[in-house]
């Protein structure tokens, strides 16, 4: 045997990992070409367009390409370091509306000779329905991909334990920045993007696992039930129904109540993107200081280390 041969890394030890997440326009230019993918090739209408174009400038734009890529190196960097049994992992990122295309994300690991991928949405609380756009993204690549690639997507990770782990510290971390006297009765808000109410009937499981997230992140902080509440936000501008109740409806209530600061703390959402650095930071933020209420935020979960290590659980479970 060569010494060539002997150094060549096991062909079955390499692992691909694509960290799978939505997308978003990089320019105000890209907007148009954005919001038609969203609508399945259809083109927005100039509102729309306008109205994203709007809020995309208000904030600066959206980190989220950026921070995903960044996720997928700190993952990567983690999962190589405590690695065992000579497994190598290569992790990168694939979006649905927006390039780095997930097709092209898994034809790269593939060209690169790795024959075992795992696929992760980045929303831990999954449904096949809600999430069915990532799903056929990856079986439209499969049909490109070398037959002998054996590919997986990650279902549900909301119960790997580092991820509310992770919401917990964020929380503390945001309350220990407020004075002593605020933090004993502060609110805290647990909010998830909202969907349509029909959709929402046909997909109990996934409710469950969003009261089930925010259940788990009470109890890491000791939270009594009076002290929080899920609550939805970033409800489409449509005639029909979403889920309530929504974070800006909240608010009225708890300054009635006699809060002066809330805590929102999104459960779903793993990085900045537009719909919590306008949403929440812009939106949201008006809506509670006409109410009379000061709304704080936990720091998005982006590349913190204990996110990065639930990632990691998650890679390992899915491993074959």
């Amino acid at each position: 045997m060569s010494d060539l041969t002997e150094a060549r890394e096991p062909y079955d030890a390499r692992v691909g990992v694509v960290l799978m997440s939505f997308g978003t326009a990089a320019t105000l230019d890209d907007v148009p070409t954005y919001l038609a993918s969203v609508r399945g090739g259809r083109p927005a209408p100039d509102g729309l367009v306008a109205e994203f174009r709007r809020r995309f400038a208000r904030v600066g734009g959206s980190p989220l390409i950026r921070i995903t890529l960044e996720q997928a190196t700190a993952l990567e960097t983690l999962l190589n370091a405590e690695s065992r049994h000579g497994s190598r992992f290569r992790v990168t990122a694939g979006m649905r509306h927006a390039p780095p295309f997930i097709r092209d994300s898994l034809l790269g690991l593939a060209m690169e000779g790795i024959r075992q991928i795992i696929g992760i949405i980045l929303s831990p609380q999954y449904s096949p329905i809600i999430m069915g756009g990532y799903l056929r993204a990856v079986e439209e690549a499969r049909s490109i991909l070398p037959a002998d690639v054996r590919l997986v997507v990650a279902g549900p990770w909301h119960d790997v334990p580092a991820f509310p782990d992770a919401l917990a510290e964020r929380v503390v971390d945001a309350m220990a920045r407020l004075p002593n006297h605020e933090r004993d009765r502060l609110p805290v808000l647990f909010t998830a993007h909202s969907i349509p109410r029909s959709v929402a009937e046909g997909e109990p499981s996934y409710i469950q696992q969003l009261h089930d997230t925010a259940c788990a992140v009470a109890d890491r902080l000791g939270l009594p039930p009076d002290r929080w509440q899920l609550a939805y936000q970033s409800a489409g501008h449509t005639t029909e129904l979403w889920l309530s109740p929504d974070v800006k409806d909240v608010l009225p209530a708890l300054r009635t109540a006699g809060h002066r600061t809330a805590l929102v703390a999104p459960i779903q959402f793993v990085s900045d993107h537009l719909e919590v650095l306008y949403d929440i930071d812009v939106a949201a933020r008006e809506e509670a200081e006409s109410c009379g209420v000061t709304l704080v935020r936990t720091e998005s979960l982006n590349t913190m280390p204990a996110f990065v290590r639930a990632l990691a659980d998650v890679v390992r479970r899915e491993h074959f």
